[in-house]
C-alpha cells in the first residue's frame, strides 16, 4: 500500500508533504526544520531527536524526501498561512516499518508530531489532529497509534481529544495510544 498524503487547509495552519514548491525554499525549509529539531522545549520529551547543526537538518531532510519516495515513512510540514514558515512536522510511519521496530501484536500506522517551543499552547494539533485522521480513514487507514513519553501529559490530551485510547505501556518510559475501530 501507497503511504497516503494528507494535504489540509485550515484557518490558520497548513499539513503537507514536501512539494515542488519546497524544493524553492529547500534552504530555509532545512533552517526551519533544525530551528523545530534542536528546540529545547520541542526535545524535552524526545532528546534522542536532536538535530546538531544545519548539516544535520538537510541530511534528516534529504531522507525524509527519500523516505517517503521509498514508502518507508511520509513526512509531512505544519505551515503557519499568515507567515509561511514551518511550525510542526508530522510522521507517519507504515506497519512494515514499524515491523522492523518494535515486537507487537498488531501493527498500526503510527503518528509522531512534532511542534516549535514557541507553537505550545495554541491547541494547533488538536485543531488538525482530527481531521488528519479523517484524512488517513478516508484513505482506508483504520489502524492508526502513537507512542507518548508518559511524563507527556499534553500529548496524551491532544490524542485523547481526537479519539485515541490509552492501550497500554509501550516501554518503561512511553505508553500506547491507538484510535479504536
Amino acid at each position: 500500500m501507497i503511504i497516503p498524503t494528507i494535504c489540509l487547509q485550515k484557518a490558520n495552519f497548513s499539513v503537507h508533504p514536501f512539494g515542488a514548491d519546497d524544493f524553492l525554499r529547500y534552504e530555509d525549509l532545512a533552517k526551519e526544520i533544525y530551528q523545530i529539531l534542536s528546540d529545547e522545549e520541542t526535545l524535552y520529551f524526545i532528546p534522542e531527536k536532536r538535530l546538531v547543526n544545519i548539516e544535520d537538518a538537510k541530511n534528516w531532510l534529504n531522507g525524509a524526501i527519500l523516505n517517503f519516495h521509498n514508502g518507508r515513512n511520509a513526512v509531512h510540514f505544519i505551515t503557519s498561512n499568515s507567515t509561511g514558515k514551518l511550525v510542526g512536522i508530522i510522521d507517519l510511519i507504515p506497519p512494515a516499518v514499524a515491523r522492523e521496530h518494535y515486537r507487537l501484536e498488531d501493527y498500526p500506522y503510527f503518528l509522531e508530531f512534532y511542534l516549535i517551543g514557541d507553537a505550545k499552547g495554541q491547541s494547533i494539533m488538536t485543531n488538525l489532529l482530527p481531521a488528519i485522521v479523517k484524512n488517513l480513514r478516508s484513505n482506508g487507514i483504520k489502524k492508526i497509534a502513537a507512542v507518548v513519553n508518559r511524563k507527556n501529559h499534553a500529548a496524551g490530551k491532544v490524542l485523547e481529544r481526537s479519539g485515541f485510547i490509552l492501550r497500554n505501556n509501550f516501554d518503561p518510559f512511553q505508553d500506547l495510544y491507538a484510535l479504536s475501530a
